[in-house]
């Protein structure tokens, strides 16, 4: 491995910790020329599978698109980097699973909203209104009224209601 530094290929792992839910190992490491330390990561060399998209083109799938795309959703939001980190692991480890060499983007996106819809559900609506194209308010309503119904319907279980006798 070569510094960042000086460009000099001696250099020692001073520290390797397993990172990435396990997917990545991050190592520190000193350049033995300048002295100085820089962190390099290493991964398992992913399959290429390729995404189809709606209009039939196909690109190579990139962990990095999906998780700009999540990481846009959950702008201002509170989840953690861990947590989009999470959401993008799982959505590939899915793919790895189902998926030997192209995978649909419909497939991806349903998998993505998924997750988001018990992570966050404002960051599923916003996922959502981009990845399904809303064309007006009424396309977030039908999107939104589902989860409505189910919050009304937890508040009007006789076991979520407070007891008033006490």
């Amino acid at each position: 491995m070569k510094c960042p530094y000086c460009q000099a290929d001696n250099d020692r792992v001073i520290d390797s910790r397993g990172g990435d839910e396990g997917f990545s190992i991050r190592r520190r490491r000193e350049c033995l020329s300048c002295k100085r330390r820089y962190t390099t990561y290493e991964r398992i060399e992913e399959l290429s599978i390729k995404v189809v998209k709606k209009d039939g083109v196909r690109e190579p799938l990139q962990r990095e698109k999906i998780r700009a795309g999540l990481a846009k959703a959950c702008w201002k939001r509170p989840i953690s980097d861990a947590q989009i980190d999470s959401v993008v692991n799982s959505v590939f480890d899915d793919v790895y699973a189902d998926y030997d060499h192209e995978v649909p983007s419909r497939y991806l996106g349903e998998r993505v909203m998924a997750q988001l819809a018990s992570l966050d559900q404002v960051a599923f609506v916003r996922f959502a209104s981009v990845y399904r194209e809303f064309k007006d308010v009424r396309d977030f309503v039908d999107e939104l009224q589902p989860m409505l119904n189910d919050q009304t319907s937890n508040r009007e279980h006789p076991l979520n209601t407070p007891d008033l006798e006490n």
